[in-house]
């Protein structure tokens, strides 16, 4: 019988395996899903922790692997979806993890945000810092925060830049410090709608009580880097159909 191309959690929630070898696999993580230490269960929306109970319990799409171990060796914000590439051993970890953070994973992004930019590219190279007694936020700190570097195009608008216009975004950190391509967005003036953290408000429609919360606009969806073992170049994308149609780009 063929491996599945998913991975099932307990839930019997599927998550799509988008590439795969003998190293690592790469899933196509779902919004809402923290990369939260396994031991810590405040929350049942901890995707390490289910991954792991998944292989414990001997699921199909794990055991048809012989899989013991998967880990994620980057990370992704809680509810921003897309390419998530996990380890399937502690020396797989390790290697990959190094990749990161000599900066030779090329990452882009999607993100759709608040207005139009008046300027087509641009970098933004302003460093971050965890936020003075805001745990889990972060802030631009040009005295003490760390260098990140992101690279920003406008790929399409939707509305006018007079109006409540909006725009599609590649973002291409070369940095990968937490929450850096919505800080430095909101930082530009145009949040990444969604994001309530960061957004001004622009996260949700209607009153205090009761109000929609709209998904954050932000999904990984492409992958590429040299293949420490074999050398070649290994290029990984996600789907992206989905996440244009719902915020009402072609």
């Amino acid at each position: 019988m063929a491996k599945p191309d998913y991975i099932e959690l307990g839930s019997g929630e599927r998550i799509p395996i988008l590439f795969e070898d003998r190293s690592v696999i790469a899933i196509d993580k779902p919004a809402g899903w923290m990369l939260a230490p396994h031991s810590w269960q405040s929350t049942n929306r901890n995707l390490p922790a289910a991954i792991a109970s998944s292989i414990a319990a001997g699921l199909f799409w794990a055991r048809s692997r012989n899989l013991k171990y998967l880990r994620h060796i980057h990370r992704l914000d809680a509810e921003t979806s897309g390419i998530l590439l996990l380890a399937k051993s502690k020396g797989a970890l390790d290697t990959y993890s190094g990749l990161f953070e000599s900066r030779q994973m090329e990452k882009m992004y999607l993100a759709v945000v608040q207005g139009i930019p008046n300027r087509t590219e641009w970098i933004s190279r302003l460093p971050l810092a965890p936020a003075p007694g805001e745990i889990g936020k972060v802030t631009v700190d040009l005295k003490q925060g760390k260098e990140a570097e992101t690279r920003f195009r406008v790929l399409q608008t939707h509305g006018n830049a007079g109006g409540a216009g909006t725009a599609l975004i590649e973002a291409r950190p070369i940095t990968g410090r937490t929450h850096q391509i919505r800080v430095h967005l909101a930082e530009s003036k145009h949040p990444v709608i969604g994001d309530e953290l960061y957004g001004s408000g622009h996260g949700s429609k209607g009153g205090r009580a009761g109000r929609k919360k709209i998904k954050l606009a932000l999904r990984a969806v492409f992958l590429s880097y040299i293949d420490p073992f074999n050398k070649r170049r290994i290029r990984i994308q996600a789907p992206v159909q989905e996440f244009l149609r719902e915020f009402q780009f072609a």
